[in-house]
């Protein structure tokens, strides 16, 4: 296994298109289409909406996004709401892989969560994944009341990992926060695929864990 590299000291990982990860969009091309939507409109007014961008920041309850959307699509009883949240995530998938790695890194390295979701997230990762033990700081946008790409929550975090940039790895799957990152000095890697980041992080010495080998048969 490669050496990490001296000044690498922590890695930090978005949750939302890093570790879950939509894996089709079959379910939500069917409920464009139900709705009257284009599949980027539907995207907005999910991820993008005013309601959503106020939970992210602690500012409005996690439930408000999704009450502003049965009103938009004209729904009149809360088991659409649900029925909509549920088809929404239906094909979201956690990379079962990509925590097994981020265990292996625990204990030679600091780990991070840093995502842009509301308050219930946390509760989340600890009671429906359990993989809140994956990670030594867990940053939620809501919680701090700061969303990426802005440098303060990168400056929170490092703050929390006791690290400078330099000395960690960012790894996110939107552009805009990627840069922002990278122009604060962090070594930031856009998402793609868990392939390719893995290749990445292994270059920058944070290589997978030793496997122990395989027991000799008789």
């Amino acid at each position: 296994m490669a050496e990490t590299k001296q000044s690498i000291r922590a890695v930090i990982f978005d949750f939302g298109g890093v570790l879950m990860r939509t894996e089709s969009g079959q379910a939500r091309e069917v409920m464009a289409r139900q709705y009257g939507l284009t599949l980027p409109e539907l995207y907005v007014m999910v991820f993008d909406s005013e309601e959503s961008r106020l939970a992210q920041l602690g500012l409005a309850s996690p439930d408000a996004r999704w009450q502003r959307i049965g009103q938009q699509l004209g729904f009149t009883t809360h088991e659409q709401e649900m029925a909509f949240r549920r088809a929404m995530f239906a094909d979201d998938v956690l990379d079962a892989e990509l925590v097994r790695f981020i265990r292996g890194l625990r204990g030679r390295l600091k780990t991070a969560l840093l995502s842009n979701a509301s308050l219930r997230l946390e509760a989340m990762l600890r009671d429906e994944l359990h993989i809140e033990d994956c990670f030594d700081v867990i940053v939620v946008s809501a919680q701090v009341g700061l969303m990426k790409p802005d440098p303060a929550i990168f400056h929170l975090t490092l703050e929390q990992l006791g690290v400078t940039p330099q000395e960690a790895v960012f790894i996110d799957d939107n552009p805009a926060n990627v840069d922002a990152a990278a122009a604060m000095g962090l070594h930031a890697i856009r998402f793609t695929s868990r392939e390719a980041l893995l290749a990445e992080l292994q270059a920058l010495g944070v290589a997978p864990p030793i496997k122990e080998p395989e027991p000799c048969q008789d």
